[in-house]
């Protein structure tokens, strides 16, 4: 999960697998797999920075847990 503000100041936990596109027009537009549309405050470089973060973690956990 990611965390993302709303134009209204509130924060929004999303998941980030479910992203299918992010745009700016000037606004930043998340678009979910499902079709929902989101309208966030960060830009779409710091939603792709949230996401590598984000995959990075998971991998490195996936790794941690790993027999030997």
């Amino acid at each position: 999960m990611i965390e993302v503000t709303r134009l209204n100041e509130t924060k929004l936990l999303i998941n980030a697998e479910q992203i299918e596109t992010v745009e700016e027009t000037p606004d930043t537009v998340i678009t979910l797999l499902s079709g929902k549309k989101i309208i966030v405050k960060e830009s779409r470089q710091e939603i792709q920075n949230l996401v590598i973060l984000y995959k990075n973690k998971i991998f490195s956990q996936s790794l941690m847990f790993r027999e030997p």
